[in-house]
């Protein structure tokens, strides 16, 4: 399967989530809902994913969580066999456990340009406040996370980002 495009959107996706971050810290504002911030601050407005985050959710703690959410994404992104279920499922868990209308809306986002993202996901709890008490330093196994044995497989990386054996020079 040539899934190229889907891994660049991804990828661009994650760096929109970065860019996002650094534009909240410059806000100045860290125990400010983010929500609240992205309909105030023209900076983070065109940041539509942040508008579904749960509405009390800090960007303190939204720094905390991205972290948690998106760090598997550049290891998997660049695996030869993408692990769609990963990708998703520390995302679902650590920025809309309890936010199920965010989860739905934010997959709806994602998959305008990445149609299968989020599907075959449990559903997340239903809209409840979020009160686990987040611990950054909490280890989190994502659904379906499982190391490759073919990552390091000799000649096993194919296609972009690697050039085609015959091609390269």
């Amino acid at each position: 399967m040539d899934d190229r495009f889907d891994r660049r959107e991804l990828l661009l996706h994650l760096g929109d989530m970065l860019e996002a971050l650094s534009c909240l810290a410059r806000t100045g504002a860290p125990h400010t809902p983010v929500v609240q911030l992205a309909k105030e601050e023209d900076l983070i407005r065109d940041f539509e994913f942040l508008g579904v985050l749960a509405p009390k959710m800090t960007v303190d703690e939204l720094s905390a969580r991205v972290a948690s959410a998106f760090f598997l994404w550049p290891k998997e992104l660049l695996d030869t066999e993408l692990n769609r279920t990963a990708l998703a499922s520390t995302v679902q868990h650590e920025l809309f456990d309890g936010n199920l209308d965010g989860w739905s809306a934010y997959v709806a986002q994602i998959q305008k340009k990445v149609k299968w993202f989020g599907t075959g996901l449990p559903e997340t709890k239903p809209n409840v406040p979020d009160e686990r008490g987040h611990d950054t330093a909490e280890q989190v196994t994502p659904v379906g996370a499982t190391p490759s044995a073919r990552r390091n497989a000799p000649g096993a990386r194919k296609g972009w980002p690697w050039p085609d054996p015959k091609t390269a020079r």
